[in-house]
């Protein structure tokens, strides 16, 4: 299930996105990781809309973090990486928020292979972060050809049985 999540969250949503880039940020010093982590916590988290997927046991795995028609976070629980919650966010945040664009760490090609595959393109680099650390931001966009997909997968099908 996704919910919207609020600030009571906060404790949670750290603990995954500390659990996550420790798995795939392996590019970031320890000094990074901790002056990140207070970052997120103190500034960007009240930035976006968050929202999370909970597990059958009420059990918050993973967030996203939306400003606008922009995903500026997504991060899994690193113990159920690859089980298909980051795509149902971001189909989420695609069909309910109208996100077009992602913001990725150009050195996490983990996560840049996950948006490429859910139909993102690259169309602009950043040098440093928005902190200003020199960790290259690449800015994608939905392909309009994805999109035209996910609409047509709304559309009830047509019966293939005859009267």
């Amino acid at each position: 299930m996704i919910a919207k999540l609020s600030p009571n969250d906060y404790q949670r949503i750290i603990e995954i996105w500390e659990s996550a880039v420790r798995a795939t940020h392996h590019f970031l010093a320890e000094d990074d990781i901790l002056f990140y982590k207070e970052l997120i916590y103190r500034q960007y988290l009240s930035l976006v809309d968050l929202f999370g997927y909970y597990n059958d046991e009420g059990v918050l795995l993973g967030f996203v973090g939306i400003h606008k028609k922009n995903v500026q976070l997504l991060f899994i629980d690193a113990s159920v990486r690859g089980c298909g919650i980051g795509k149902q966010l971001i189909q989420f945040a695609i069909k309910k928020r109208k996100i077009r664009y992602v913001d990725v760490n150009e050195q996490n090609q983990q996560a840049l292979g996950f948006y490429e595959h859910m139909g993102f393109v690259t169309i602009d680099r950043f040098l440093t972060d928005d902190a200003g650390k020199p960790y290259p931001i690449l800015r994608m966009q939905l392909r309009r050809k994805w999109l035209w997909g996910l609409f047509k997968m709304g559309l009830p099908k047509k019966s293939s049985s005859r009267p």
